[in-house]
């Protein structure tokens, strides 16, 4: 099942002009949010961001402002009512970044 977040809600913005070029934030977004042409990240999909942060956390150019809302909170709370680790999936098979 493919989760889609409401966009108008999601806090994600991408400074294009501080953007580097490193692909960080393509390699560990989990839902594909970002995109790469022209030297620069671009956001490809915000409706499918989840607010992990993981694009934020490994921007090395602060170039990337993103909420911890609803993606972190869905997971913490699939979490409880399973009875299992919160997993919003944005650790790649790590440990998750949901705390």
């Amino acid at each position: 099942m493919k989760m889609e977040y409401l966009s108008e809600f999601v806090k994600l913005s991408l400074d294009e002009k501080k953007c580097t070029g490193c692909m960080m934030c393509v390699n560990v977004c989990p839902h594909g949010v970002f995109e790469f042409f022209d030297k620069k990240a671009h956001i490809k999909n915000k409706k499918a961001c989840m607010e992990c942060g993981a694009c934020q956390k490994n921007c090395p150019a602060a170039a990337i402002e993103s909420g911890s809302g609803v993606g972190c909170a869905y997971a913490i709370i699939r979490g409880m009512i399973n009875n299992t680790a919160p997993d919003c999936d944005c650790s790649g098979g790590g440990s998750s970044c949901c705390g």
